[in-house]
C-alpha cells in the first residue's frame, strides 16, 4: 500500500507538484495502491489500477508542457473519504488568460495510519458557456 499523506489537501498538493515537477516517485507515492482507482480524462478511455500510474508515468516522461494553476471550488469530506471540485487552468498551454480551465473531481481516501491517496481523478471541459454562475 501506498504511504499516504497525513490530509487530503496534503494529498492533492503532492498530485499537482508531481505533475508540474515531473516526479513519478511522488506521484505513485499520491495514488492508492488499489486495483480500484481511476483516471478519466477528456477524449481518453478511462483507465483503472496499474493502468492509471502507467499512464501517469507516460505523461510524466512525456514533453507535454504543464504548469498547472489550481482553484478550489469546493471540499466534500465524508469521514474516511474527501471529495476536492477544483478547476485546472494549464499556465503552458498558451491559452488566453481569460480562458475557462478544466473542471477537476479529486477523491482521496484515507487507510488508518497510513494516510491519505488519490483513488479518482476526473477532467471534464467547462460547458461551452463557460462556468455556471452562482
Amino acid at each position: 500500500m501506498s504511504d499516504g499523506f497525513d490530509t487530503p489537501q496534503a494529498a492533492e498538493d503532492a498530485y499537482y507538484d508531481a505533475l508540474e515537477s515531473r516526479d513519478a516517485d511522488l506521484m505513485a507515492r499520491v495514488w492508492d495502491d488499489s486495483p480500484d482507482v481511476a483516471c478519466m480524462l477528456p477524449m481518453q478511455p478511462i483507465v483503472h489500477g496499474v493502468q492509471v500510474r502507467n499512464m501517469m508515468r507516460d505523461l510524466l516522461r512525456s514533453d507535454v508542457p504543464i504548469d498547472i494553476r489550481v482553484t478550489h471550488i469546493r471540499w466534500v469530506g465524508l469521514g474516511d473519504v474527501a471529495i476536492h471540485y477544483a478547476q485546472e487552468h494549464n499556465n503552458a498551454a498558451q491559452a488566453p488568460p481569460d480562458a475557462p480551465g478544466i473542471f477537476a473531481t479529486n477523491v482521496f481516501r484515507r487507510r488508518g495510519d497510513a494516510g491519505w491517496t488519490m483513488i479518482l481523478h476526473q477532467n471534464s471541459p467547462p460547458p461551452p458557456d463557460g462556468p455556471p454562475r452562482r
